[in-house]
Order: C-alpha cells, then structure tokens, then sequence
C-alpha cells in the first residue's frame, strides 16, 4: 500500500534522534531559542507524525482519526498526554547530556505517564517471539506506548551516556551520538553545524581576527 502523503509539518518532520523517544522530544523547533516553534499542534498532528515514525500504518492511522473525530474530548485527553509525556522525555534526557540528576517533578512526570501506558499494555504474540505491546490498538493513546517504552529503554541502557544535545544556536534537538569519537555537536552537520560554523566565522570577523 502507497503511504498517504502528510500535508502537516509534523508529517514530514527530519528524524535525527536516532532513537524514537528523542525523535519524539524533537518535535519542538528551535526549544531552547527565545522563539521554539512548536510541531504538534494537534492529535491529527499527534497520528501524521506516527505514521511518519512508522508507529501506525496508514489503515490504523485512519481509524484512529475516525475515533478521535467522535470522541473528541478522548482525543483532547489523549493529545495532552502526548505533550506531557514529551516534555517530561525532553527535560529527563536534557538532565543527562548536563551529568545532573533530573528534577523531581520531570522523573514523576515521565513515571506518571509510564505507569499509565503500563496499564494498557501488555505480552503479545508475533511470529516467532513475543513482545510488548498495547493490548488495544484502537486507543487514542496507544500511539504512545512505543514512545514510552523506547524512553525507559534507553534510560536503563549503556547507550544513555551517548545522548547529546544540538548546541546549533537555540537548536536543542537530543540524538544519540553514535560518531566513532563520540564528539559530536550538532544534530545535523548540514543544518546547524554550517550555521555554527558561519556564526563564528562572523564573530572572528568582527574581533578583527
């Protein structure tokens, strides 16, 4: 089946993360800039970047769409939690990249909706093994559960000393930094990388240097 082609933003969003929970927290623009843009705007936003990410097919993201457009209020429920969940993943693993323990009210805030996904989740059979997954696909929530589960994941792995976060001028998108040196700065060397370069090369220019 051809995948449907996303008219929002958050549809067609760069994935740069390397991980889905840090792709997930990027969904803000510019975060740490005086003007951060935000990308999710909506639940229809919420489902374009899930099937963006490959956590709902085009079928199942359509019948989420269907539900959400009479439950409204469901939706509008499912959409905050989606924005707290986020924020909490965002200042949890922004604490790590600063070697600092997190503040107590963003773990309580990542536990809280963990713990509420939990509930909803469970064993489910596959092919040749079984897995986690969300025992009711239809959920307004369910989209969620991957996101969650990817964020304990990495918080509980070797791989959480390689989160990093852009340092491209008010950029603040996490990655994993998988580089042999493990220096890496920016989130994409093409984008933020060019403009910190550009940006002090003006700034030697300036000191005459």
């Amino acid at each position: 089946m051809k995948k449907a082609k996303s008219e929002s933003r958050a549809g067609s969003i760069s994935l740069l993360g390397g991980v889905l929970c840090l792709d997930f927290a990027n969904t803000v623009d510019w975060r740490t800039s005086n003007k951060p843009e935000e990308i999710l705007t909506s639940y229809r936003d919420l489902i374009d970047w899930s099937r963006h990410v490959g956590i709902a097919d085009d079928r199942r993201a359509g019948r989420l769409m269907r539900r959400a457009a009479s439950h409204e209020p469901l939706a509008a429920a499912a959409f905050e939690q989606a924005i707290e969940l986020r924020e909490a993943i965002y200042h949890v693993f922004a604490a790590v990249v600063d070697a600092r323990p997190p503040a107590r009210r963003h773990l309580e805030r990542f536990n809280r909706a963990l713990a509420a996904l939990i509930s909803g989740a469970g064993i489910t059979p596959g092919r040749r093994h079984f897995a986690w997954g969300y025992k009711d696909q239809n959920a307004l929530d369910s989209v969620l559960w991957p996101i969650a589960w990817s964020a304990a994941q990495l918080l509980t792995s070797e791989e959480v000393r390689l989160v990093r976060e852009c340092r491209g001028g008010g950029c603040g998108w996490l990655f994993l930094d998988r580089s042999r040196s493990h220096r890496r700065q920016w989130c994409d060397m093409k984008a933020c990388g060019n403009r910190a370069k550009a940006r002090r090369y003006y700034e030697r220019l300036k000191s005459g240097r």
